[in-house]
């Protein structure tokens, strides 16, 4: 049997839900995993942790696995209660384990990506209490985060009455993302706001730097090329272009073609010239491996390989081959899931490695600890599903509108 084969969807999806069960904190949220699955009390806890794990849960939960709508109940009341804020409102980055103090007050629309994205799943799965969180996280999202042209404001401090002069790509991604569900279950105008985004920094900034998707702007959306040239490997906003967030805009502009009603043409024509430049990121040292940064003259930044990059690009793969039948999709999928099985896949500890060293060998240069199933619990349950209706909502059988 080849390693792509012994990636099986089930087996392998069971067996994160597995490890990450043990992030479960009784007194709310969620811990911070290590490398051997073991809560590391000293990371406290982040409102994306908790919002990702509530979504994952929620799918299991729907896929009939046995506790997991105990575990999505758990995160749906853990970002009622725990991470929000009860004077101005919004969702804090981190709590302190202690006494829930915030670690970080400012409001960051990369975490209201997930809480909305966790809200839609809840209420789509009849979650208890699900369906209140997406009312408070769709108002906060629509008062706070969309501007008057429907571009995504990153950060404000506590109060929401000053707005860093930064814009970014990542939580823009991440809120088309949640807008699939969110107009399943609230109305169309959502995918016409997440088609907004996409045109934008896809279609127009995107192909204009020949599909580099640069991650960085101003308040203007000027795009900032050395922004953190001197911090290139920070987690959320590394310098240079990543080849894991084009494969991922590349899957869901193969979701939105799906979902919204008379899509253009642009959406495949660019899902396509996002992910063949975003191959130039594969074995650039003569190993296998996708680099987490490029300059944008192509040449790596960070060579280290991340675990999410091989899980958006097996799940880009899958898309665009069921979209379009070619079989290169088909083999890129097929080889990135023996990446993942070869190299990944920790078969002692669990889970998967989140960061490997240019030679493959597991690093923590970039990530250290696993705290995150979601990139690949959707990249085995996604090649599974049709692009549209969204995961969650295709999961429990419903499509409601309004």
């Amino acid at each position: 049997m080849s390693l792509a084969a012994a990636l099986d969807p089930v087996a392998e999806s069971n067996r994160l839900l597995d490890f990450a069960e043990a992030a479960v904190r009784p007194d709310g949220g969620f811990w911070w995993l290590d490398e051997a699955g073991r809560p590391d009390h000293g990371r406290g806890l982040h409102t994306w942790i908790a919002a990702r794990m509530t979504y994952v849960f929620t799918l299991a939960a729907l896929g009939g696995r046995r506790g997991a709508t105990g575990i999505a109940e758990h995160g749906v009341s853990s970002l009622a209660e725990l991470f929000a804020d009860p004077v101005a409102g919004g969702w804090f980055a981190s709590v302190c384990p202690d006494d829930h103090a915030p670690v970080e007050e400012t409001k960051q629309a990369y975490q209201h990506a997930f809480v909305l994205l966790a809200a839609a799943a809840a209420t789509a799965a009849q979650i208890r209490g699900g369906e209140q969180l997406l009312d408070e996280a769709l108002k906060t999202v629509e008062d706070r985060f969309l501007d008057d042209r429907g571009r995504v404001v990153d950060r404000y401090d506590r109060g929401f009455t000053h707005a860093e002069a930064y814009r970014g790509a990542n939580a823009s991604m991440h809120l088309v993302e949640a807008l699939l569900p969110v107009g399943e279950l609230r109305g169309p105008r959502w995918h016409q706001v997440a088609l907004g985004i996409a045109e934008h920094l896809v279609h127009e900034v995107a192909r204009d730097h020949g599909y580099r998707m640069p991650e960085h702007f101003d308040a203007d959306w000027t795009p900032l090329p050395d922004y953190h040239r001197e911090r290139p490997r920070d987690q959320f906003r590394p310098y240079g272009w990543t080849p894991g967030h084009l494969l991922e805009w590349s899957r869901l502009l193969v979701q939105l073609e799906a979902t919204v009603s008379d899509p253009p043409g642009w959406l495949l024509a660019d899902a396509r010239g996002l992910f063949s430049r975003g191959l130039t990121g594969w074995a650039v040292n003569g190993r296998p491996g996708f680099c987490y940064t490029m300059n944008f003259d192509d040449t790596p930044v960070i060579s280290s390989r991340l675990h999410w990059v091989h899980a958006e690009a097996m799940a880009a793969a899958a898309a665009l081959h069921r979209r379009t039948g070619e079989a290169c999709y088909a083999e890129h999928e097929q080889r990135w899931r023996g990446f993942i099985a070869e190299y990944l896949r920790d078969g002692v500890h669990g889970s998967w490695h989140h960061e490997l060293d240019p030679a493959n060998r597991p690093a923590d240069g970039v990530w250290s600890g696993k705290p995150d199933v979601y990139h690949g619990y959707l990249a085995l349950l996604l090649p599974g599903l049709r692009p549209a209706p969204s995961a969650p909502v295709q999961l429990a059988g419903s499509v409601s509108g309004g």
